[in-house]
């Protein structure tokens, strides 16, 4: 109760958690979000995105569910954003996705158009994925559950 007239020691942005936060930045040991790169393949068993470069923010995007048994989903569109992506897939098939580091996310709940994409009774909703790799040309040579490039050019 003594302490209740005082004033709190909330450290200031300038003390040294800030300079060990840049330092870390500036070392590699935590990811700057204004540099991170959402390029590349994702996945989740056989549940794959991949996000390939356009122009400044934009991606072209490839989702693939393969569940077997006639029961899977495949989507290509585009996308744009950073940490949300704006995902275009075509005939209506409009969302956003989430990107929390290393994580992709689809929404839990999708519009109606993105089940004419899918076989069976899979779906492209609430798909999770974590990045495999970064780079393009793999990105580039992802394969859908069609047999095709997810996010060829």
């Amino acid at each position: 109760m003594a302490a209740c007239g005082e004033q709190s020691s909330v450290p200031d942005e300038g003390g040294a958690g800030a300079a060990l936060e840049r330092a870390a930045r500036a070392s590699g040991m935590v990811p700057d979000s204004a540099r991170i790169i959402s390029t590349g393949v994702y996945a989740s068993g056989e549940d794959k995105v991949c996000l390939v470069p356009q122009d400044g923010d934009r991606y072209r995007i490839g989702a693939s569910i393969d569940l077997g048994e006639q029961q899977r989903c495949t989507a290509r569109g585009t996308a744009r954003g950073r940490d949300k992506l704006d995902v275009r897939m075509g005939e209506g098939c409009e969302f956003v996705a989430s990107l929390d580091g290393d994580t992709i996310a689809f929404p839990a709940v999708l519009p109606a158009a993105c089940d004419t994409m899918c076989e069976g009774r899979a779906t492209l909703a609430a798909l999770a994925a974590a990045r495999l790799s970064d780079s393009i040309s793999e990105a580039t040579r992802a394969i859908g559950s069609d047999g095709s490039p997810l996010c060829a050019g």
